[in-house]
């Protein structure tokens, strides 16, 4: 339950009022308001944690296009204009996460990363609670990092041993705004649940990207499928938040069932309705105490162990909801192994 504002992306433009940020600012121009501050204090007001992202590099600024014509030898970019920004921003906005970007072009050495985050580990106003990202200089990716982003839209296919974090947009080709896309170019909402579930069995947090137009305006169509994930999660959402891996995280013989676990509750994602309303689960194994109901549903489910092995499971004739979702139901079994 986080939510990540784009502080600066790599054209340098700054969301809140950055001293080191002249006239190139939401302050100064534009909106004339503080995007960062406001965002926070709503976020604050639902108890939803609060993820700053922020470019370490800008594609236009002369000072750091002469630092990369030294061959980073040069760190005046560094100095006058990146961890000025870092340090600002964690000490007026007091992060929950910090999500680093930009970094590719030069060694961590050239950053400062570690001397920013030793602080921001020892002597920052959240030291005790602040994550951070692992792109913090070359080749620092999927090896350093409180979790891992990898690379974008990353899909391990196995259980990590470290926690990490999957970036996906509702439109595939761009994380920003395009006027000119269209609907084939976006991810439906089957597409984002499946995402999101696959993601979330392999351990991994799931952040999906909107592009807002200049006016700050997130369109229709990325409302609609928000929302769309929103009713998902009021319904299935047990199985997803503070969830963690199962000892299997899908069926053996199909990707279309996805385990995620609680305490003793294991939790069955099964992304296409049986036809004969008959769910086969090879993978727990029951016990006279197995107890098996169906998220959004009143009542247990009948269950039968399987004459191989597992259990199969009679779900409801009538689908848990009058306008059900595209894609992605949850079993949950207690009482099995």
């Amino acid at each position: 339950r986080y939510v990540v504002l784009t502080t600066k992306h790599h054209e340098g433009f700054t969301n809140w009022g950055s001293s080191v940020s002249w006239n190139w600012n939401s302050v100064d121009t534009g909106p004339h308001r503080d995007l960062v501050g406001e965002l926070g204090e709503a976020l604050r007001e639902s108890n939803i944690r609060y993820g700053l992202y922020h470019s370490l590099f800008e594609w236009f600024n002369p000072l750091y296009l002469a630092d990369k014509k030294s061959g980073f030898k040069t760190q005046n970019f560094v100095l006058k204009k990146t961890m000025p920004e870092l340090y600002d921003l964690v000490l007026k906005y007091k992060p929950d996460l910090i999500w680093s970007d930009g970094d590719w072009e030069a060694p961590d050495s050239y950053w400062n990363s570690t001397s920013f985050l030793a602080w921001l580990y020892n002597d920052s106003p959240v030291k005790d609670t602040v994550v951070v990202n692992d792109r913090w200089g070359r080749n620092c990716s999927c090896h350093h990092g409180g979790y891992y982003n990898c690379a974008d839209k990353y899909k391990p296919g196995t259980l990590p041993a470290h926690k990490w974090e999957m970036c996906s947009s509702i439109d595939r080709l761009s994380w920003g705004y395009r006027s000119n896309m269209n609907i084939a170019e976006l991810m439906d909402e089957a597409s984002i649940i499946e995402e999101l579930v696959q993601t979330v069995s392999f351990g991994g947090n799931y952040l999906l990207n909107v592009g807002p137009t200049k006016e700050g305006v997130i369109v229709p169509i990325f409302q609609e499928r928000l929302l769309a994930l929103g009713r998902w999660l009021d319904a299935n959402g047990e199985a997803i938040y503070e969830s963690k891996p199962w000892r299997v995280q899908m069926e053996n013989s199909t990707d279309t069932v996805w385990y995620t676990s609680k305490g003793p509750a294991v939790y069955a994602i099964f992304l296409i309705w049986p036809r004969d309303n008959v769910l086969e689960l090879s993978s727990p194994v029951p016990s006279p105490a197995t107890q098996v109901s169906l998220l959004g549903f009143a009542g247990t489910l009948k269950w039968q162990e399987s004459p191989g092995k597992g259990l199969l499971v009679t779900l409801p004739n009538v689908l848990p909801s009058p306008l059900p979702p595209p894609s992605g139901w949850t079993v949950k079994l207690e009482g099995v192994r």
